[in-house]
């Protein structure tokens, strides 16, 4: 599975910005797609993520409400909605693909596939 993200940027606080994660190669249909992050300095942590084959999704409590993740089957494509972005959002954004049956969907080590990072800057 290759992952490609894009759509990061610099924008003001109060924004919003769409990210998006396109996958190639070996796909599963019963598998986890997540969105990461990784300020400066800080460990990765979970923003958010879907099981693709029922489309149920999970948020951080730090982004419930103002981020949205959601798949399009046919693009085998992740997205990631971020509005009322704050400075705090601040980081590199990873998409990750966990396709082992066992695992959480929120820890960084039980995702296998990574895509490169995009970075979102929120500025004050």
């Amino acid at each position: 599975v290759q992952l490609q993200a894009s759509g990061g940027g610099l924008l003001q606080a109060g924004g919003s910005l769409r990210l998006s994660c396109a996958a190639s190669g070996r796909t599963f249909s019963n598998y986890y797609m997540g969105w990461f992050r990784q300020a400066p300095g800080k460990e990765r942590e979970f923003v958010a993520a879907i099981r693709w084959s029922a489309g149920t999704t999970y948020y951080a409590d730090s982004v419930e409400g103002r981020f949205t993740i959601s798949r399009d089957n046919a693009k085998n494509t992740v997205y990631l909605q971020m509005n009322s972005l704050k400075p705090e959002d601040t980081a590199v954004y990873y998409c990750a693909a966990r396709t082992s049956l066992w695992g959480t969907f929120y820890a960084p080590p039980d995702y296998n596939y990574w895509g490169q990072g995009t970075l979102v800057t929120v500025s004050s």
